[in-house]
């Protein structure tokens, strides 16, 4: 055979063409997967809790009814020790209290980002009280100078003998939950869900490609699970302070998500071969990641993916992290479930696919002759 004819034939131009336009339409949706969120996120739906006198209370909430959407779903709250239950259990993200000393609750743990969307209504709250005081004192100059030019003494209002100036109430914004002292901002515990996913997606790879047997592969995933729970945690917690609290518990959360993921990937390459990974890599990157909520609360996605994206495993990994951490009173049972439950379908895929294949390389038993 010739030196010429073993030379491998030169691709196509018009293969060369359509792969280059493959490439760059992987390249449009990878990068649509990862902006979307961010440039469709926007205030609205957000649970807050909101009491005072009723007119007060009205007010607030024609305002709120001439945006679309809706920045605030309004929950009415008895009083503020029900407000601050509430918010503590995760129920609402804060509270807007009304009357003599009006309050702003907020909860910046819980979501920076709607956080600084309540500082604003308090912003707003004191501008427009500030503009009330205004005016009424403007109304009573007028009243008292229109009575010296009409000869009349004056009706002094209440509290004006004294020479005390009307009060004019102040708009407090309590913190309830902030975030740890190595986290401020929060952009620590949002930008550690990507790590986590990726971690995730890694040990099922190398498991899968690197360990034969399914047993042998699940035991691996288990030590792999522990094992990088404790020193992610380790990382952020120990060294950087992004996390708070238990240490053990937020290791058990880190390490839950991580093996999750991993089983994905695990089980799917079992079932589907190695087409299976790249089915894993597209459902936990390109799906979950996207919509987990973890910069911003769920709400502020196009519906319903926000609601969605809460029964992946990175957006139930998040939230479950953020309960653990900063709100012992909230409700978790969920999110453990959903992360327990991707787990044992990752395993049950696995088993699947091994005794599949396994039937399919054993060969049939010989008939006895007669």
């Amino acid at each position: 055979m010739s030196e010429a004819s073993s030379r491998p034939r030169p691709t196509k131009w018009i293969v060369a063409a359509a792969f280059g336009l493959l490439g760059s339409l992987i390249v449009a949706v990878i990068v649509m997967a990862f902006v979307w969120p961010a440039a469709t996120s926007q205030p609205q739906n957000l649970p807050v809790g909101i009491s005072g006198p009723s007119e007060m209370v009205g007010a607030v909430e024609d305002k709120l009814a001439e945006q679309d959407p809706a920045p605030f779903d309004l929950s009415d709250v008895d009083d503020r020790d029900d407000a601050v239950q509430r918010i503590q259990s995760r129920e609402l993200y804060g509270a807007i209290l009304l009357g003599d000393e009006p309050e702003v609750l907020i909860a910046t743990a819980a979501s920076p980002v709607a956080a600084q969307a309540l500082r604003g209504v308090a912003t707003q709250l004191q501008s427009q009280i500030d503009a009330t005081a205004q005016t009424a004192l403007t109304d009573q100059l007028t009243a008292i100078v229109g009575a010296l030019k009409s000869g009349q003494l004056p009706q002094l209002p209440a509290g004006a003998t004294d020479g005390a100036a009307p009060s004019i109430p102040k708009v407090t914004v309590t913190d309830l939950v902030p975030l740890a002292d190595g986290d401020k901002t929060g952009a620590g515990l949002a930008a550690s869900v990507f790590p986590m996913v990726l971690g995730g997606m890694l040990g099922g790879i190398l498991l899968t490609l690197l360990v034969q047997g399914v047993v042998r592969r699940l035991v691996g995933l288990l030590v792999f699970g522990i094992a990088a729970g404790a020193l992610i945690a380790l990382v952020m917690q120990t060294w950087f302070g992004i996390l708070t609290g238990d240490w053990l518990l937020n290791a058990a959360v880190l390490g839950l998500g991580v093996t999750a993921t991993s089983a994905l990937v695990v089980g799917l390459a079992a079932l589907m071969g190695p087409p299976g990974i790249a089915v894993g890599a597209v459902i936990t990157m390109f799906i979950a990641n996207p919509i987990a909520g973890a910069a911003t609360p769920p709400q502020f996605l196009p519906e319903p993916w926000g609601a969605i994206g809460q029964f992946f495993v990175p957006g139930a990994s998040a939230n479950l992290l953020r309960s653990v951490m900063y709100f012992p009173d909230a409700a978790t049972a969920t999110q453990w479930i959903i992360l327990g439950c991707w787990l044992a379908g990752g395993v049950i895929l696995a088993l699947i696919g091994h005794s599949r294949n396994r039937a399919e390389l054993t060969p049939p038993a010989r008939q006895l002759e007669v």
